[in-house]
């Protein structure tokens, strides 16, 4: 049953949701935009009319989210992980996709999985920590906790979807972290990849290491537990140049295109060069709306989804990208408020982890757009177009302010 009785419009964070109706507007603006062009085919045409009733429908599932107590919430976490893990495994035998493996093509509905198994893993993950019962000094709890995350993700990656699983490993180490973690366990995760990174050239590798000492120094550990996360980075760095050596022409081409130190001009680098140009022409005020020439004349591309960013610099200029960024920030900044706030522990990091989705989100992409983060092909949270996106998003929303208006609630 639907607690409305306990829930105040008083009590709903309104400046969140002028967040949300701002960046959704910004969205329909540049999604109109780039579809409206008589040189567009039929179904780009129709993009702008789907992507208004998918935020209405949205809306409405953002409602029906901040009416739903927390118990409910709480009940059904681990089942709807559960089903969410069971449709990832159904997608990689039965999905569609050009090459891919990533939705359930149903007549013209497409429905990707990873969406709600974002949510998902989120729910699961608040439910198992905010136990009273749980350690994070113990490798069982920690173990279960990482197992909970990378289950879903390698099955993400199968796909592939690099994009969205690099999103869902990102939810693991600031939920651990707000839990109780100590930072002596994120900086073990952590400095085995500084390591992989630093392998490859002697004075970084060797500074990687004073790096590690120092902390590793500084924690005060017993001399054993020093020698044996030493000895792993040193082991991991001495074997990370052999493996390399090991991958083929191509795949080192792929890797390094990723991470962005060696340029595709066919490819990704086409993307970026071209996004670097639509938001470097867009100056202060911008070309204005519906006159950007690298949406109109196709040179941006997926300029109505992945790359919405640069069309919002080209279109409205300097002023837009950063009306867009201080509002983005805004929003996490109130999020992060309910979350310091809430006295539920449930609650506190269910919110958490929605503001690390969002906020991996928007970093990732607009990083892409300007040429500072790989291309990874995540869209930009209630701007791209999409109507499992903007679901998705929508329920984060939903959840963040549901912690609002409970936040007082044990």
């Amino acid at each position: 049953m639907l607690a409305r009785s306990i829930i105040s419009w008083k009590d709903i964070d309104k400046v969140i949701i002028v967040c949300v109706l701002l960046l959704v507007t910004i969205g329909l603006m540049a999604i109109y935009s780039t579809t409206s062009s008589p040189a567009s085919s039929e179904a780009i045409r129709h993009s702008f009319a789907k992507q208004v009733i998918w935020f209405l429908a949205g809306a409405m599932i953002a409602s029906a989210v901040v009416l739903t107590p927390v118990q409910y919430l709480k009940g059904m976490a681990y089942s709807l992980y559960g089903l969410c893990v069971v449709l990832l495994i159904l997608v990689l035998f039965a999905g569609g996709g050009k090459g891919v493996h990533r939705w359930f093509i149903l007549g013209p509905v497409h429905f990707q999985p990873a969406e709600p198994t974002k949510i998902a893993a989120l729910l699961a993950l608040a439910r198992y920590l905010s136990d009273e019962r749980r350690d994070l000094r113990s490798f069982k709890d920690i173990g279960i906790c990482f197992a909970m995350v990378l289950v879903p993700t390698v099955l993400i990656l199968k796909e592939p979807d690099l994009g969205t699983a690099i999103v869902m490993a990102s939810l693991l180490l600031p939920v651990l972290f707000w839990a109780g973690l100590s930072p002596f366990i994120v900086f073990l995760v952590v400095s085995p990849i500084l390591t992989v990174i630093s392998a490859f050239n002697v004075y970084t590798f060797g500074a990687a290491m004073l790096l590690i000492i120092g902390v590793l120094v500084l924690s005060k550990r017993k001399l054993p537990v020093l020698l044996a996360v030493l000895m792993l980075n040193v082991s991991v760095g001495a074997l990370t140049p052999s493996l390399w050596n090991r991958l083929k022409d191509y795949q080192k081409t792929r890797i390094l295109t990723f991470i962005g130190l060696q340029q595709d001009p066919r490819g990704t680098g086409y993307q970026v060069a071209q996004s670097q140009v639509a938001i470097g022409s867009g100056g202060f005020w911008g070309k204005g709306w519906t006159r950007g020439t690298q949406a109109k004349l196709r040179f941006l591309p997926e300029q109505h989804t992945d790359f919405i960013f640069s069309v919002v610099g080209e279109e409205l200029g300097f002023w837009g990208v950063t009306l867009v960024l201080v509002t983005f920030f805004v929003l996490l900044w109130r999020a992060l408020g309910i979350a310091v706030s809430a006295k539920n522990k449930f609650l506190t990091l269910m919110v958490v982890g929605c503001v690390t989705l969002i906020g991996v989100h928007v970093i990732v992409n607009t990083g892409m757009t300007v040429g500072i983060m790989p291309v990874t092909g995540i869209p930009l949270p209630f701007l791209s177009y999409g109507g499992s996106s903007l679901w998705t998003n929508m329920t984060l929303v939903g959840l963040i302010l549901n912690a609002g208006v409970r936040r007082f609630q044990y």
